[in-house]
């Protein structure tokens, strides 16, 4: 579980976005693009000290095909609601959710929103906008 007073990298980068108003937000959570994303990534001491927590909300199956490096957990947008608290998250820490496209994300991420998390953040053309950018793809360990 990542802690509120841990916030690292992406979790500093959020917080003077919105302060800032510089993150777009998309009814009550908010939008990100890969490239923040990624550097906040390469950004952080260790994937565990990132200051978020960056869930894939695709299928198994997609997930499977590779995700963002520093994934934390593999969770069906279908099932967020009644599996978030796997998640492991205070409502104040800071969730990054991300999909194929970003359509299913931006469902999850107003999701958690509606169940109280405050700071929640969906991923703009999610995997389909990471590969097209060049951004290296994890693939699961067998």
């Amino acid at each position: 579980m990542i802690k509120s007073s841990n916030l690292t990298a992406l979790g500093v980068f959020l917080v003077l976005s919105l302060l800032l108003g510089e993150v777009a937000r998309a009814d009550h959570s908010y939008l990100l693009t890969v490239q923040e994303v990624q550097s906040a990534l390469s950004k952080a001491p260790s994937p565990a000290e990132k200051g978020f927590i960056l869930i894939d909300v695709r299928t198994p199956d997609e997930h499977a095909t590779g995700s963002i490096p520093g994934t934390d957990l593999n969770i069906d947008f279908r099932e967020i609601k009644s599996r978030h608290r796997e998640i492991g998250a205070q409502f104040e820490d800071h969730i990054v959710v991300y999909c194929q496209s970003g359509h299913r994300s931006n469902i999850a991420a107003e999701t958690l929103a509606d169940l109280g998390y405050r700071h929640v953040y969906n991923v703009s053309g999610s995997m389909n906008a990471w590969r097209k950018a060049g951004f290296p793809v994890e693939r699961p360990k067998r």
